[in-house]
Formats: C-alpha cells, structure tokens, sequence
C-alpha cells in the first residue's frame, strides 16, 4: 500500500490559509471523487480506497493519506496533482 506525506509551508494568515485550503479540498475533491469534512483547523477526506488527513497550522498545512492497493499504483500522478494544487493556493 502507498502513504503520501506532504509538508507545505505557508505565510498566508489563518483565515486566508483555511479559505485557500477549502478552495484545494473542493478542487481535489472534484478530480477524485473524494468527501471530506472539517474538523477544527484539520480536513478529514475518504473514499474507497483513501483515506487522509490535512492539518493546518500557522506557517504550514501537513498532508497524510493512505492509499489502498488499487490507488497505490497510481501514487505518484495523485501526490503531484494534490502538491500542484497546493503550490497554487499557497505561497511560502
């Protein structure tokens, strides 16, 4: 099975980081057919074969998931759309 970890540091303020981290969650939600929900300054996503995390803090957003045996395959294409989306709605 595959796990994706990502650190993305940040410099937006809180409200802007979790505006622009809401605008990343419906945009990969979208593409990968994922639900999520939040849970204080931390989104919680899952469909079948995912589930992960997203963690906002301060000066940076901390990305866990684990893949199931069918999405593992593909880790590397979904690990570089998610850190392309992020790049986008984030700046360091």
């Amino acid at each position: 099975m595959g796990d994706i970890d990502i650190r993305h540091p940040h410099s937006l303020p809180m409200p802007r980081a979790r505006a622009a981290l809401e605008e990343a969650v419906q945009r990969l939600s979208e593409k990968f057919d994922v639900k999520y929900a939040w849970d204080g300054d931390a989104v919680d996503f899952s469909r079948s074969g995912l589930d992960g995390r997203i963690q906002l803090a301060a000066d940076e957003l901390h990305l866990t998931a684990k893949l199931g045996f069918l999405l593992s395959a593909m880790k590397g294409p979904i690990e570089s759309e998610v850190r392309r989306v992020l790049a986008e709605r984030f700046t360091t």
